[in-house]
């Protein structure tokens, strides 16, 4: 068996280098068009984040009716409204970054898609970030970087390359536009203080689209939501992916949570192992695939429960409780990345490494919220509903 997947992703590799050689004489020979815009989110795995939602917004208005908007999509077979979907790293994914006079998206692209000097590449990143990124992080003797065991050079190179080709960064605040440009080494005149589209929606949202959205999910009417969404490790990895190991003893929590509580439990979408559904935690436990919309989750949840991912500079903006589950911080602290500010100071909610103090915090529905409200004033003040006109008012010109 292992010698068939060896086979199959040799044969994968073959094609993608292919298809490189055949990319690079596309660029020779198929023109941009100034009416293509081109969708990216998180290396094809859906539509969501940033892109969604300036594509949404686009959408809207009439002076885009006669543009062709394309999303790329590891599996293509989904309808998104007034778009062609393509299937990433195919053919017609690198006749469109050839015809696209816009590129938006949310993930480093690699070395080999190269930009044309007349196309305009707007990166939206993916979140305000707690660990240290790129050039920022705090290099530890011999260290290597991500499953692929990159040194320091190499990992930095690709953002570098990356970033070279930007015409337009989103920075989502004061504070990120100060990070990104040691983390990225880009010129602050590139970087857009918009606040981030995706928090329009956050914003904006009617308690009867949450309302909606939770019968989506046949979320109990009676029972509150509690989201989990912890984030990857950098040094958890097999040869297929990064893997989590879940330290929440979910039978503890639906002793403790259960009569009050169900448990939406959102891995990062990083992670490559699947967690079974235990029959005895039916009704309490709801898997969510790794790829699902967050916003969704966000939105219907009452309380979240995270550790090192960014999520919770975006939930803040809902002004709900939120508690950090930080089990192995020594180790993420220490060993990995390190962090931009000092967590026990600045984060919106009380650091907890034992998992009985977590769940009688929860239950007794203890939670400070004047330090959200600090939080929020420092991280989330550009947040008003209208960051997605912004940012197209930024790289289509205003209407």
């Amino acid at each position: 068996m292992a010698w068939k997947q060896n086979m199959i992703r040799h044969a994968k590799r073959l094609v993608v280098r292919c298809f490189k050689v055949v990319y690079k004489g596309m660029q020779k020979t198929v023109s941009v068009d100034e009416h293509t815009v081109i969708f990216i989110a998180f290396h094809g795995r859906g539509y969501t984040d940033n892109p969604k939602y300036i594509h949404q917004e686009m959408c809207k208005q009439s002076r885009f009716d006669d543009y062709t908007f394309v999303w790329a999509l590891k599996k293509p077979n989904v309808e998104i409204e007034h778009a062609k979907t393509i299937r990433y790293n195919s053919l017609h994914y690198f006749y469109y970054m050839c015809k696209a006079k816009y590129w938006i998206v949310n993930c480093k692209l690699p070395k080999h898609i190269q930009k044309k000097p007349e196309q305009v590449y707007l990166q939206t990143w993916h979140g305000t970030p707690l660990k240290r990124l790129a050039h920022d992080i705090v290099e530890v003797e011999n260290q290597t970087f991500y499953r692929s065991g990159m040194n320091r050079k190499q990992m930095t190179d690709t953002y570098d390359d990356d970033v070279a080709k930007y015409n337009y960064m989103i920075a989502p605040n004061e504070f990120s536009y100060e990070v990104f440009q040691t983390a990225f080494r880009i010129n602050p005149k590139r970087l857009i203080k918009t606040g981030y589209p995706r928090n329009d929606f956050l914003t904006n949202i009617t308690p009867e689209e949450i309302e909606n959205i939770k019968q989506r999910f046949h979320i109990p009417a009676h029972n509150k939501v509690l989201l989990y969404a912890p984030t990857w490790r950098d040094n958890s990895y097999n040869t297929r992916g990064y893997t989590f190991e879940l330290k929440a003893d979910f039978h503890r929590w639906k002793e403790v949570l259960g009569d009050e509580y169900v448990v939406l439990f959102k891995p990062h979408y990083l992670i490559i192992n699947k967690f079974e559904n235990d029959a005895s935690l039916e009704g309490f436990i709801y898997n969510v695939d790794a790829n699902a919309d967050i916003n969704d989750l966000y939105v219907i949840s009452d309380v979240l429960v995270t550790d090192y991912s960014s999520v919770f500079f975006d939930y803040a903006n809902l002004n709900r409780p939120m508690y950090f589950y930080m089990f192995d911080l020594e180790e993420y602290a220490d060993e990995l990345r390190g962090f931009y500010f000092d967590i026990y100071e600045v984060m919106p909610g009380d650091i907890i490494q034992d998992e009985e103090q977590l769940l009688a915090d929860i239950k007794k529905g203890q939670y400070d919220f004047k330090r959200l409200e600090a939080f929020n004033q420092r991280f989330n003040n550009w947040q008003d509903g209208h960051a997605s006109q912004r940012v197209i008012d930024i790289v289509f010109g205003k209407e």
